[in-house]
């Protein structure tokens, strides 16, 4: 698992043992990075505050970072996944526009001060088939986002279609075992 594109193109990251953490491959991070670069209705990554929940390795918002996003606060609770975390911020010397979080991505609450947000892309990669995602979504709506926001989602392929209240989906693609959507807050909740 490397850095697909910009300053830290090519840099190798590590992943805790066992299959408790599940990174987003290469070839689906480079498709939906080509997708947030292109798309009419994205904002694009570069300049962008990110949030990264179920962060796992970080391989997500260390891609956005490697692309010109300003900063990332990654979220995870498994401590085996914050200490690969660790290593891969280190790795790229991401400290200064990076922080880490122990906090349940599924019971947000109100956003602190402290969190630097709201966030202008939120990486969204929850255990597939758990209902975490939902949950998530729910805690984002309550401040976390402006009305501009994107979230990418993603969950596994074959899981029942996603209507969350509150989120329009601008577009939908599946890479092997991952279904990715892209939301942003409907217009008559923003």
């Amino acid at each position: 698992m490397r850095i697909v594109s910009g300053r830290w193109k090519g840099k190798a990251l590590v992943a805790p043992a066992g299959d408790a953490t599940r990174p987003t491959s290469d070839r689906a991070r480079q498709a939906v990075f080509n997708i947030l670069e292109h798309a009419p209705w994205s904002p694009g990554v570069n300049g962008a505050k990110v949030l990264d929940l179920f962060a796992g390795t970080g391989a997500l918002g260390l891609e956005a970072l490697s692309r010109g996003a300003v900063h990332c606060l990654f979220v995870d609770t498994d401590p085996a996944a914050r200490a690969a975390l660790a290593s891969n911020i280190e790795a790229c010397s991401a400290q200064g526009i990076s922080r880490v979080w122990k906090r349940d991505a599924t019971d947000l609450g109100a956003m602190p001060a402290t969190a630097n947000g709201p966030f202008d892309l939120v990486f969204l990669d929850p255990p597939y088939a758990k209902g975490f995602d939902l949950a998530a979504l729910k805690g984002l709506a309550q401040g976390w986002l402006h009305a501009d926001s994107l979230v990418v989602l993603e969950r596994g392929r074959g899981e029942p279609a996603l209507a969350p209240p509150g989120f329009e989906v601008l577009d939908s693609r599946s890479y092997g075992a991952a279904e990715v959507s892209f939301l942003t807050l409907s217009k008559i909740s923003a």
